[in-house]
C-alpha cells in the first residue's frame, strides 16, 4: 500500500510545471524583454545547454513547434496585435517541463501634438489655461508631457492608463501671465519613456510654439521726478503698456495741448508738469518738478570763484616762503 502511494506521488510530481524565470528552468531568453514599434518585426532567441526531449515557443503569433534543437527563435514579421499575450518558451527535460515568459511592449508615437488656448489675448493678473492635445499614442502609461516656457521646463504630466491600444490624451497648464510674459512662447513636448529595452533616446514629439499676448496698463517706475532748469529741459514720460499708451500733459505753464510722451524745451518755466499715460486698462500719472536754476548757478559760480581765489593765495604764499628761505641761505 505504501509503495503504491509513493509511486502515485512520484508520478504526480513529474507533471509539475515550473513557470517564469525560476533558476531551476534551464532556459535562456535573449533579449529578456521586447519593446517594438507597431507594425514592425520582432524576434527573440530561446536556448538551453541541457539534454531535453523537446522545446518550443507558445504564442498567438509566431509559435514555434516542439524541436530538439538547442536554440529556437520566435519571430514575427509585423507585430500588429495590441492585445498580444506574452510569448513563452518551454522545455521538456528529465520528465519535467518549465517555461519562461517574454514580456512584449508595443508602442506608437503620436500622430500629432498641438497646443491651444481659449484666450488669444490675456490680461495681466488673470489665470488662463493652456491645452496640449496628443492624438493616438501607445502605451499611454509610458507617456510624459513636458511643458516649456521658452527653453525652461515649467511642468510635467504623466498618465496611469493601462490600455495597450493607442489613445488620445490631453494635458493642461494653468498660467498667471504678467507684463513680462507678453510675447512669451509656450510649447508642449511628448516623451515615450520605454525603459532600457526601448529606443534611446526616448521618442519625442513637439508642438508648434504658442506665442501669448498679454495686455497691461501703463506703470511708471517712479511717480515724481525733480529736474533743475537749464538751457534745455527734457521731460520723458515714455512708459510700456499694451495696448500702447496715449499721453496728456497738464500744467499752468503749458499753453497748448501736447500728445507726445516727451517735452524738450529751452523756454520751459519752473513749476509742476503732470503727464498721464492711458490705455483701455487704466491710467497712471507722473509729476515732473522743474526748479529754477538761476540762483543755483550764481551761487555755484561764486563758490567756485572763492575756492579758486583761496587756492591761488595758498600757492602764492608757498612760493613766497620758498623764495624767502633761499634768500636767507645766500
Amino acid at each position: 500500500m505504501l509503495q503504491c502511494f509513493l509511486g502515485l506521488f512520484s508520478a504526480v510530481s513529474l507533471l509539475v510545471t515550473v513557470k517564469g524565470t525560476n533558476a531551476v528552468c534551464p532556459l535562456k531568453i535573449n533579449p529578456l524583454k521586447l519593446v517594438v514599434r507597431f507594425n514592425s518585426s520582432a524576434s527573440a532567441d530561446c536556448s538551453t545547454s541541457v539534454t531535453h526531449q523537446g522545446m518550443g515557443w507558445e504564442s498567438t503569433m509566431g509559435a514555434v513547434p516542439l524541436s530538439t534543437a538547442s536554440l529556437i527563435t520566435w519571430r514575427v514579421s509585423q507585430l500588429i496585435d495590441w492585445e498580444i499575450q506574452p510569448p513563452f518558451c518551454y522545455i521538456n527535460y528529465d520528465e519535467n517541463q518549465c517555461t519562461v515568459d517574454l514580456p512584449v511592449t508595443i508602442y506608437k508615437t503620436p500622430d500629432s501634438v498641438s497646443i491651444s488656448t481659449v484666450n488669444q489675448v490675456m490680461m495681466e493678473g488673470n489665470q488662463y489655461e493652456l491645452q496640449c492635445d496628443i492624438h493616438n499614442v501607445a502605451p499611454a502609461q509610458n507617456l510624459t508631457v513636458n511643458w516649456y516656457k521658452g527653453e525652461t521646463l515649467v511642468n510635467q504630466t504623466n498618465f496611469t492608463d493601462t490600455i495597450k491600444r493607442p489613445v488620445s490624451k490631453t494635458s493642461k497648464l494653468l498660467i498667471h501671465p504678467d507684463r513680462t510674459d507678453d510675447g512669451a512662447q509656450y510649447r508642449c513636448e511628448t516623451e515615450l519613456k520605454l525603459g532600457e529595452a526601448g529606443p534611446q533616446p526616448p521618442p519625442k514629439n513637439t508642438s508648434k510654439p504658442l506665442i501669448i499676448e498679454v495686455h497691461y496698463k501703463p506703470k511708471h517706475s517712479i511717480s515724481t521726478e525733480k529736474i533743475s532748469q537749464s538751457d534745455a529741459v527734457y521731460l520723458n514720460c515714455t512708459v510700456k503698456a499694451n495696448p500702447a499708451a496715449v499721453y496728456t500733459w497738464h500744467s499752468e505753464h503749458l499753453t497748448e495741448k501736447i500728445s507726445s510722451s516727451v517735452i524738450q524745451s529751452s523756454t520751459l518755466s519752473p513749476g509742476n508738469y503732470t503727464c498721464t499715460a492711458t490705455n483701455n486698462l487704466g491710467a497712471e500719472s507722473k509729476v515732473f518738478i522743474v526748479s529754477s536754476a538761476g540762483w543755483t548757478t550764481i551761487w555755484a559760480i561764486v563758490i567756485a570763484g572763492v575756492v579758486l581765489a583761496v587756492l591761488l593765495a595758498v600757492i602764492c604764499y608757498v612760493i613766497y616762503k620758498i623764495k624767502s628761505r633761499q634768500n636767507s641761505v645766500v
